[in-house]
């Protein structure tokens, strides 16, 4: 807002008003760009570390491997008996290669559309499902349950959910272009 002066019987405009106006008015602006930005930070860090996984497990070729020493099929035939959801780590068993690959290109699908937001909210369901999914098997016996940080991914997956991917990102765009267009 500027502020006014009277001369002669008339307000004339100072022209930008005073230090508190701009600092009102920058406080202002900075909110709104928080607001706007606020998952930001999380959609990089969740985005970047799933890719990462992703590809870590497909450059892996101990892991993705049914038996032997660091391999998928290990892994789940040592969780099996102390996670929450057996028949899963049996359904995993049936052909523990395929799994470990569907997890890791997963993972990639659901890094990559959280990084440039593009069907944000499915691709942080997808995100959460893995992340649960991992909690019930793989984390299901860190005692205590705090150390275990597949639950830390799911709870920090929820916000994206609910929220989508909000600007910058893919589904902004295309939103902003329909928006035009009508």
């Amino acid at each position: 807002m500027a502020h006014t002066r009277r001369q002669g019987g008339a307000r004339a405009d100072t022209g930008g008003g005073g230090f508190l106006s701009r600092w009102r008015g920058w406080c202002q602006r900075a909110r709104e760009l928080g607001v706007r930005h606020a998952l930001l930070p999380l959609r990089i860090f969740l985005g970047v570390t799933f890719v990462y996984a992703g590809l870590d497990k497909l450059d892996d070729k101990a892991f993705l491997a049914a038996s032997g020493s660091g391999s998928i099929g290990e892994l789940m035939r040592g969780i099996r008996d102390g996670s929450a959801v057996p028949w899963l780590v049996d359904r995993a068993l049936e052909n523990p290669v395929a799994f470990g690959e569907a997890i890791a290109w997963g993972e990639i699908a659901v890094g990559v559309g959280t990084l440039v937001g593009l069907l944000g909210r499915l691709a942080a369901l997808g995100g959460a499902l893995i992340s649960l999914s991992l909690w019930l098997t793989v984390s299901w016996q860190t005692e205590p349950y705090y150390y275990g940080n597949d639950l830390a991914y799911l709870m920090a997956w929820l916000p994206l959910v609910l929220a989508g991917a909000a600007a910058p990102s893919l589904d902004a765009l295309i939103a902003e272009r329909r928006r035009r267009r009508v």
